[in-house]
């Protein structure tokens, strides 16, 4: 009888589907979103991260160029901001940026102004949540904690839109937002100051790397970003071009998003976009369809013959490491490499929304 009787209280209070509810699993397709809704299993994430046509065989990457212009709809959102397009730096002759043009010998010429051309690495996910679209409250994610617990290697601070970087050096350039200033005009948003220590043996294979090289810019052990996290305001969504990125056609109840604009080295800019709609079967749930994508420096890759000639560093191959294909690649964040990465962060923040009192 008592068994009973806590039974039924359990079910009174939610308790039991919650402590029952199984953690969410990835599930790799070929395309997230175009999974029907239907198909997609109980705490099951429909993920995809393959571009149609990569920069080379083996990376899962593919030039901005040609990204803007085969898929115009994710550029206009998925990208830093929708006129974004690649930056002109000064770099000294040779492709060197001019900050670290002493790295041995002439440079054959005097610094000029060159294109910076980008890899994008784009995912996608879809996973429905077991919440009406009315019961969320985005504006309530909109914190430091929210960011600490999907990845607790990260480490946040909240800072003022006075303190954003300028958009002077190279890792700032053509980030400028034209339409506001970062961390400005939302209404539910905060500014983000954000560093991770690179794990693993990647910090002693820098410090090689350092070691080895004659250029005065060093690498950093370290990544440094600021970001914007908003939860757009109704005035901010734009239903129908969200429809179309997510090829759902049903409302748009919410949108969270993560705008990197600084980064300190190997990435350009990043973005996290999360598009809650109504499920198109079922008012008590909601369907979210996400994004993270990732503006990688092209110059990163050229690096490759360098680091092979050293036999200790040939797995130290950035391209290598980024695509978590090296023996450096540890721990389940960014030295993980961005595909275990991304799915890393996309199944926490699943989960996360599955359990709005945690997610708070």
């Amino acid at each position: 009888m008592m068994i009973r009787h806590v039974a039924v209280l359990c079910a009174l209070l939610g308790l039991c589907s919650a402590a029952g509810a199984a953690p969410f699993q990835i599930e790799d397709v070929a395309s997230a979103r175009n999974v029907a809704v239907a198909q997609i299993k109980p705490s099951t994430i429909a993920f995809s991260d393959k571009p149609d046509a990569a920069a080379a065989a083996d990376l899962d990457l593919v030039p901005f160029a040609d990204w803007a212009v085969k898929h115009p709809t994710e550029k206009k959102f998925l990208a830093l901001f929708p006129s974004y397009t690649e930056p002109t730096v000064t770099k000294a002759d040779g492709g060197n940026s001019e900050a670290g043009k002493t790295d041995g010998g002439d440079s054959g010429g005097g610094p000029k102004p060159v294109v910076q051309k980008l890899y994008m690495y784009v995912a996608q996910a879809r996973f429905v949540l077991d919440r009406a679209p009315g019961s969320l409250d985005l504006t309530d994610d909109v914190t430091v904690g929210f960011l600490q617990r999907i990845d607790p290697a990260i480490k946040h601070k909240q800072i003022t839109a006075a303190d954003v970087v300028p958009f002077t050096g190279e890792a700032g350039t053509g980030n400028r937002n034209p339409d506001r200033q970062w961390c400005t005009g939302r209404t539910a948003s905060i500014c983000i100051q954000s560093t991770y220590k690179l794990e693993g043996k990647i910090p002693l294979g820098i410090m090689l790397v350092n070691k080895l090289r004659e250029s005065a810019k060093k690498i950093a052990d370290h990544i440094d970003f600021q970001s914007e996290f908003s939860a757009l305001a109704p005035g901010e969504i734009d239903d129908a071009g969200l429809r179309q990125l997510t090829r759902l056609d049903a409302p748009v109840a919410g949108v969270l998003e993560q705008d990197i604009f600084y980064v300190n080295q190997i990435m350009k800019f990043g973005k996290f976009l999360a598009v809650f709609q109504n499920h198109p079967s079922d008012p008590g749930k909601t369907v979210v369809t996400a994004f993270m994508t990732l503006a990688i420096d092209a110059s990163v890759f050229d690096k490759k013959k360098d680091f092979e000639k050293v036999p200790v560093l040939r797995n130290l191959v950035p391209a290598e490491v980024l695509m978590g294909r090296s023996s450096f690649n540890s721990g389940s964040s960014i030295s993980a490499g961005l595909p275990q990465y991304a799915r890393n962060e996309i199944k926490t923040v699943a989960g996360m929304l599955a359990d709005g009192v945690a997610a708070k």
